[in-house]
């Protein structure tokens, strides 16, 4: 089945918020029933939860309702990774995680992981539904990181090389699930550098290099996604530097203008608003060229 690209419209706005409104009631559900449950009461409870879940997504696709099949989908789906975690943890496999996500070799985690990918992938052909893709890609990072490094820098690194494959996989496909594989290579690779820069005045430039680079690559891919990752590092850049310029803290309220340099949060925030403006008539009139 050929995965459809999602309209955004009132329903669809509607339907998505209910739909994920629903998937935190049911984690809240479990979390509650859990609290006074014995382990394998609290299996069962997410197995009940999870087959209400995965009924309904069934149901709704068999009545041609296909985006309100697909948000319940993908429900399922993340349902279905804590009622594996409860099961682990009721089977006694499930292992300390104090030390961090990535610290040592845990063969219940990376199970629990490639489970989610397998089951995720399966629903998303079944569904044709690309929002579960940002499951099936997230789970696909926290193994792939998981299995070959233990936390720190190398995790780090990890992290960054699949946040690049990310992006070539995504930047070759046309297919509406591409969407996902750019938002998720973005936050990747942006915590990535985030990680390894963000202590001095030059690291903070930068991150705002990079910002500049996300925002130049979004008009490449014809992603926004990378321009919205892009104007945040390049705000989080201009506010590091506001605060250490103003030497006062930093505030927008008109009662501190009397403090020192009050003025300098207007003046930065105003070059940056002009230079995002700047950016978006390029990219209109590059979009207008192709």
């Amino acid at each position: 089945m050929q995965a459809a690209k999602p309209r955004w419209t009132s329903a669809s706005f509607l339907i998505y918020l209910g739909g994920l409104l629903v998937l935190v009631s049911a984690y809240g559900s479990i979390a509650y029933l859990g609290s006074f449950s014995s382990s394998g009461a609290l299996v069962a409870w997410a197995l009940l939860v999870l087959a209400v879940l995965g009924a309904v997504a069934h149901g709704l696709r068999r009545a041609g309702r296909w985006l309100a099949a697909g948000i319940f989908a993908f429900a399922t789906v993340a349902v279905f990774g804590l009622f594996v975690a409860a099961l682990w943890s009721w089977f006694g496999w499930l292992k300390d995680t104090s030390g961090g996500p990535f610290a040592g070799f845990h063969l219940d985690r990376l199970s629990l992981e490639l489970l989610l990918i397998v089951f995720g992938a399966s629903y998303r052909r079944s569904f044709a539904f690309p929002f579960i893709a940002l499951i099936t890609l997230t789970a696909g990072w926290l193994f792939v990181t998981d299995l070959v490094s233990g936390g720190g820098s190398w995790s780090v690194v990890v992290t960054l090389l699949v946040g690049l494959f990310y992006l070539a996989t995504g930047t070759v496909s046309d297919r509406p699930a591409a969407f996902w594989r750019h938002l998720l290579a973005g936050l990747l690779i942006g915590v990535a550098l985030l990680y390894w820069w963000h202590s001095s005045d030059w690291d903070w430039a930068l991150i705002a290099v990079a910002s500049l680079v996300y925002v130049r690559l979004a008009a490449a891919v014809r992603r926004s996604s990378w321009a919205v990752l892009g104007a945040a590092g390049v705000i989080a850049a201009a506010t590091h530097y506001t605060i250490g310029w103003t030497r006062t803290g930093f505030s927008l309220s008109t009662e501190d203008v009397t403090q020192p340099r009050a003025w300098v949060p207007l003046v930065v925030y105003a070059v940056v608003g002009f230079l995002f403006v700047a950016l978006g008539l390029l990219a209109r009139e590059r979009s207008a060229r192709l």
